[in-house]
């Protein structure tokens, strides 16, 4: 096998101090104020946002499927804070976090999980498929898996344009099995296409804990056999996501191919709305909670740094439950699609 490697700083990213190692062996990173403040912002907008979709969920306003992310919010914050415009994003159907941190409204997300015209595929798409051109953003996907050479179609676009954009394609561990994945492995580290390929290990594919699943726990060594360089990161520290997503874009957009983040992360809430969760332990959820939140880390070093004053946070947190209070409320008000969408952005 392959020795491990670790996330270390770019040397182009000059903001950017080392100040000590996660317990994954990867660099973190000390953050500005105003970035600290932003990621703050942007992860307790996506807790909001999933604590209310479960809320309208259970009030059945949202139906089908519903998946939550809820505890993974520093994962996308982290990545997205390493990109430029024009870097593309695609992901499976845990995703309105990932919606959120593109940019795309709270309106457009909540009005399409409650299936009305307002909603960024114009209510027909609902949780799991959802999308936005300006925002580069390429779905949800409800196919496990199908995500991912998708993504690497995104990559090979970018290679032929000969542009410097690099596609991201998120996937969790359960879909690292799929046999796709390992076709898109072998055809980006042949072409050297410019992707990233972020595994967001929550440590339960549905409810099977990895270590049933799968051979090789590792899954930053998944690509060891094409030669694609792989990364463990601590997903639940913003910090140590930036840090690994610099070095990864870099890569990407020096020509050298294809690369692997494993995001350490964990999931609050069932796999679905419908997962009781009996799989786990209320301590081992409450654990990680108390430990390596990665929202409450932020708050924390905000406080102590005096970067921020409880009523200032208070105050932000008020904002974001606004915003959230506004997208539900629109969601629940704005007209359903009118019968003859049915038949629109339909190939035949």
């Amino acid at each position: 096998m392959a020795p491990r490697k670790t996330a270390t700083v770019s040397s182009r990213k000059t903001a950017a101090k080392p100040v000590k190692k996660d317990f994954n062996g990867g660099t973190i990173v000390d953050f500005s104020k105003e970035q600290d403040l932003n990621a703050y912002r942007e992860m307790l907008l996506i807790r909001r946002f999933e604590e209310k979709a479960g809320q309208l969920y259970g009030m059945g306003f949202i139906g089908g499927f519903c998946h939550l992310y809820i505890g993974q919010e520093a994962v996308v914050v982290g990545m997205q804070m390493a990109l430029k415009d024009g870097d593309q994003v695609i992901t499976g159907y845990r995703d309105h976090g990932h919606m959120l941190a593109c940019g795309m409204s709270a309106r457009g997300v909540m009005a399409e999980l409650t299936g009305r015209q307002g909603g960024l595929s114009k209510g027909k798409g609902g949780s799991m498929h959802m999308f936005s051109k300006e925002k580069h953003f390429y779905g949800g996907h409800g196919i496990v898996g199908a995500q991912v050479s998708l993504g690497t179609g995104l990559a090979f676009a970018n290679r032929y344009r000969g542009n410097d954009n690099v596609s991201l394609a998120y996937f969790g561990d359960g879909a690292a099995n799929q046999g796709q994945v390992y076709e898109s492995f072998n055809m980006a580290a042949l072409w050297k296409l410019p992707v990233i390929y972020i595994i967001e290990n929550n440590r339960y594919a549905m409810g099977t804990a990895v270590s049933r699943a799968s051979a090789q726990t590792d899954f930053s060594q998944r690509g060891a056999s094409f030669n694609i360089p792989g990364y463990q990161v601590d997903g639940m520290d913003v910090r140590a996501v930036k840090a690994a997503a610099d070095e990864a874009v870099e890569h990407c957009r020096a020509g050298k191919g294809p690369i692997i983040l494993e995001m350490l992360t964990y999931r609050y809430r069932g796999h679905s709305m419908s997962d009781p969760a009996k799989y786990r332990t209320k301590d081992e959820v409450q654990k990680m909670r108390s430990e390596h939140d990665p929202i409450e880390q932020v708050r924390a070093r905000l406080l102590e740094k005096k970067w921020a004053s409880e009523d200032e946070l208070k105050q932000i947190d008020k904002d974001v439950r606004d915003v959230v209070a506004d997208s539900a409320d629109f969601a629940q008000s704005d007209p359903e699609p009118d019968v003859s969408e049915l038949y629109t952005d339909i190939l035949i």
